[in-house]
């Protein structure tokens, strides 16, 4: 059976991946993913660049909104709700491009852990599933997996309550931690075109220095303010997210807004450099040069490889 192709446009933070995106939606006929752990929370849009409500009517887009922002939402929950919509655009004869740069979605995406291995222990599962939904069981399961195996328990978010389980669980069945298992991934029904955008460092800096002073420009301040008034709590996930968590300290009095500034600027540059280290361990990614005259026939010849457009 002929896999679903997927192609995702993915690099650092201000690198330009929507509005090359949009470029390439329309030329192909391609409808939008997004692949951002924190456009998925509604009433977020500033402090996470999502796109815009006119760049939404230009192409459809799909996987935004979709929590809300006083709850947690896992890699997993991605992972599962991205793979459906794949499959029902197959159904209806579209294809999708996937646009971000959370690299945890991606490596979700393109290397779903083995299932087959070790079968199912449903009594520990349940068992586990119980204590992760008691108060502070999340990090009672996460310490339970970090005993037995740091390593994988250092990989894996705290809220990734089924993989954390899985690790576990096969650490327990075979006593070989889960990080020293042979090699192991779910057979996918996907075939993964990842092509990343790339900018040499001094100008992607200074293209996430303009992005801040746009967003607070544009409102960031009264955006968290908003949240905060609708009883989303300082300490939610959703507002740990660079730009919110320095904005708190701001609406507190803890900084000013030149400190805040200034904060969210490093933290983003920051940012950006562990995104790249992040992609640079996935194989056949094809690097964009985000600043040559050719960038849209090169990132459609990345893309759409030997099926064309």
């Amino acid at each position: 059976m002929d896999k679903i192709v997927c192609r995702v446009l993915t690099g650092p933070t201000a690198s330009g991946k929507t509005e090359l995106s949009l470029i390439l939606a329309e030329r192909n006929g391609w409808e939008i993913a997004c692949m951002d752990s924190m456009q998925v929370y509604r009433g977020m849009d500033i402090g996470t660049a999502k796109p815009t409500e006119s760049e939404r009517k230009r192409v459809p887009h799909h996987l935004l909104d979709v929590c809300d922002p006083r709850d947690n939402f896992s890699v997993a929950a991605y992972r599962e709700m991205a793979e459906q919509l794949i499959r029902e655009k197959a159904r209806e004869g579209k294809e999708l491009l996937f646009v971000g740069g959370t690299g945890l979605y991606l490596q979700a995406l393109m290397h779903p852990l083995g299932m087959g291995a070790v079968p199912a222990n449903e009594e520990l599962r349940g068992e586990l599933n119980q204590l992760a939904e008691q108060p502070g069981g999340k990090e009672a399961l996460h310490q339970r997996l970090a005993f037995l195996d740091p390593e994988t328990a250092e990989r894996l978010p705290l809220n990734d309550v089924r993989r954390t389980i899985r690790a576990i669980e096969v650490s327990l069945a075979t006593g070989i931690p889960f990080s020293q298992q042979p090699p192991r991934e779910d057979a996918s029904e996907f075939e993964w075109r990842v092509a990343a955008m790339d900018w040499p460092r001094e100008q992607l800096y200074e293209r996430i220095n303009l992005r801040v002073g746009q967003m607070v420009h544009q409102g960031l301040a009264e955006e968290v303010q908003g949240l905060l008034r609708q009883g989303v709590s300082p300490k939610a996930q959703s507002m740990q997210a660079l730009g919110y968590k320095e904005m708190i300290l701001y609406l507190e009095g803890a900084w000013t807004l030149e400190k805040a500034i200034e904060e969210i600027q490093k933290g983003t540059r920051h940012y950006a450099k562990r995104q790249g280290t992040f992609l640079r361990r996935e194989k056949n990614v094809v690097y964009l040069d985000a600043g040559s005259e050719t960038l849209i026939a090169d990132a459609e010849g990345a893309l759409c490889g030997e099926t064309g457009k």
